[in-house]
């Protein structure tokens, strides 16, 4: 039986505007098993699961479970566990980091205020602190969730690790297992699809300067969908390729249609067409599944960039 990621690449399908939206990630080390809903899913207790679920929503906060590469046969409850916050919005980009024995803690963050920016409260919960170590990149290998994350997502991050790619992890849902291996990378939140090791590490080597890769790029998950294509679209226009330096300041309309306005900081705005069309032929979007389904894509349609004083005026 073909693999939903073996049609995906066959049939060509676009993966600019696919990444997952969330202005901040949440990260908690959980080693051992995953199931598909991993939070309350895993051997982390699942009251503690369904808690943080209800605290993160509609905050903009996203949270994922993350292990080392490697086997994962049960090695019982971890003494001390790896947390990771980052915001991704342009202007207020950070990760932090911090060390638990206690993942109840988590429920002392300020979830809202998280999502905005502010991560005061990770440092007061946690004792968290600003990440100096590498970039992250979380490899998707959940493969109850999808086979494909599980079949090609853990080689990629053993190759990664094996290779001394030190932030290195597995994460338990990025979205798009048409796409794998998926990779997201921290801090500045693009998420990237049909990921090989040497890529990712060039991936890695950018974000570690700054820089923002586009090829295989899926988006920056601080923005909604539209607005991924449409930062993509400008960033590959304007040869810019700086990272935290654009930002989506307006979209107007609705599906199937979107009128994106990004903004760079130096003051260049452009104005950008997105419709949202269909991909065809007819395909699984996941394995396992049995009907066919035509998944969304954002397709650019039009972008110029704004007149000075049009810009102000807007």
């Amino acid at each position: 039986m073909s693999r939903c990621t073996t049609v995906s690449r066959m049939l060509d399908e676009p993966v600019s505007g696919t990444a997952a939206t969330a202005t901040t990630w949440l990260l908690l080390e959980q080693p051992g098993p995953w199931g598909a809903k991993a939070l309350t899913s895993s051997h982390l207790d699942p009251a503690l699961g369904r808690a943080l679920e209800a605290a993160a929503k509609d905050t903009g906060v996203r949270i994922a479970l993350i292990r080392r590469p490697g086997r994962h046969a049960d090695p019982g409850t971890p003494a001390v566990r790896q947390v990771y916050a980052a915001h991704t919005v342009p202007g207020n980009i950070w990760l932090h980091s911090a060390a638990t024995r206690d993942p109840e803690r988590l429920l002392d963050l300020d979830f809202a205020a998280l999502g905005a920016g502010d991560h005061r409260s990770f440092g007061a919960a946690l004792d968290g602190r600003p990440h100096s170590g590498s970039p992250l990149a979380l490899v998707c290998t959940n493969g109850k969730r999808d086979r494909c994350c599980a079949l090609l997502g853990r080689p990629l991050a053993a190759e990664l690790a094996a290779s001394g790619v030190t932030g290195t992890w597995e994460v338990t849902h990025l979205g798009g297992h048409r796409f794998s291996p998926t990779v997201l990378v921290l801090p500045y939140g693009y998420a990237y699809g049909r990921a090989e090791a040497h890529a990712v590490k060039e991936v890695l080597h950018g974000a570690q300067e700054g820089r923002v890769v586009l090829e295989g790029c899926r988006g920056c998950s601080a923005w909604e969908r539209p607005g991924q294509a449409a930062e993509l679209a400008v960033r590959e226009a304007a040869g810019e390729y700086a990272a935290g330096v654009l930002s989506v300041v307006r979209t107007e309309g609705a599906a199937p249609h979107w009128d994106v306005t990004v903004a760079h900081a130096d003051g260049r705005r452009w104005r950008v067409g997105v419709a949202q069309g269909t991909s065809l032929p007819p395909r699984a979007e996941s394995c396992g599944v049995s009907v066919l389904g035509s998944p969304a894509r954002m397709d650019v349609v039009s972008l110029r960039e704004l007149r000075t004083t049009t810009a102000l005026a807007s």
